[in-house]
């Protein structure tokens, strides 16, 4: 496949399919996930989304319990659509991870 058959059918992609393919290329080339981190000492080491401190789980949770993107981002005023994407592309490819962290805070809150 060439760059050019590539890039038409990059164009035809919804935005959502589109962060996916970046998220994609960027583990086929060992980056990290676009806008979410990992720092030892903030929230246990958990990924959470850009420079916050707003943890993958916890949103992942939020859905869970029936939350629409349009709650999250109005309960979290400093989250794009774009970081709401990245964070479900990450819990899409760390399903493991996300929810033993949610356990894991389960148990904390009892």
């Amino acid at each position: 496949m060439t760059i050019q058959k590539l890039k038409a059918q990059l164009s035809t992609l919804t935005p959502a399919q589109k962060a996916q393919a970046i998220q994609f290329l960027l583990q086929a080339t060992g980056s990290d996930f676009v806008g979410i981190h990992k720092t030892p000492g903030v929230c246990g080491g958990d990924a959470c989304v850009g420079n916050t401190r707003i943890p993958v789980w916890s949103l992942v949770n939020d859905r869970h319990l029936g939350m629409s993107d349009a709650q999250i981002l109005e309960s979290f005023p400093s989250l794009s659509a774009a970081d709401l994407v990245n964070t479900w592309v990450y819990a899409d490819a760390y399903p493991e991870e996300i929810e033993m962290a949610i356990r894991e805070n389960e148990e904390v809150m009892r």
